[in-house]
């Protein structure tokens, strides 16, 4: 699948683009798209093809996601939006909107998958940065907000000439 990109945002990554030194943009493109760490996936987007910048936006992909790795615990970048879901050992699918502050037990006999949100650019009507912490030897997450002065980052990219839209976003998590 090809995902056809508005014009706004390609205006932005190309004015990024344009800022950044060759040395800088070597170094992202080693980095990788999908690691392995302790039995757990980290992955930029999904799983099944992290390079593809699609998104989890439901059930469908997420078990897209599940079924591509044999991993336990799956960690998913780019999404803006907090998530859990879980695939039994029967391949029943569940989701769950998590709970700022409360750990979720998350065990190793169903297959997991986490969207810890955005630091920057939370779209889930909460303009707070979201996170997660998962705790490997109690099988547990918990996913955080924290408060940040997303009215200065706001007007930081509306002054750098970026599309207002982009800065105007922060201030309602959209």
């Amino acid at each position: 699948m090809t995902t056809r990109w508005p014009a706004s945002p390609i205006r932005t990554w190309s004015r990024t683009r344009a800022q950044l030194s060759a040395e800088q943009l070597a170094f992202l493109a080693r980095l990788p798209m999908r690691r392995e760490e302790f039995g757990c996936l980290f992955v930029h987007a999904n799983a099944w093809a992290p390079a593809s910048w699609e998104y989890i936006l439901g059930r469908n992909e997420a078990v897209r996601s599940m079924m591509a790795t044999d991993c336990r615990h799956t960690f998913c970048g780019h999404v803006h939006q907090p998530a859990l879901y879980h695939l039994s050992s029967v391949g029943k699918i569940a989701n769950f909107s998590p709970v700022p502050g409360v750990a979720v037990p998350v065990p190793g006999h169903r297959q997991w998958l986490a969207i810890a949100g955005s630091a920057g650019q939370p779209r889930d009507g909460n303009p707070a940065a979201a996170w997660a912490m998962f705790d490997l030897g109690r099988q547990t997450l918990t996913f955080h907000r924290v408060p940040y002065d997303h009215e200065a980052t706001a007007a930081k990219i509306i002054a750098a000439g970026l599309p207002r839209a982009l800065g105007e976003r922060l201030l309602v998590g959209a």
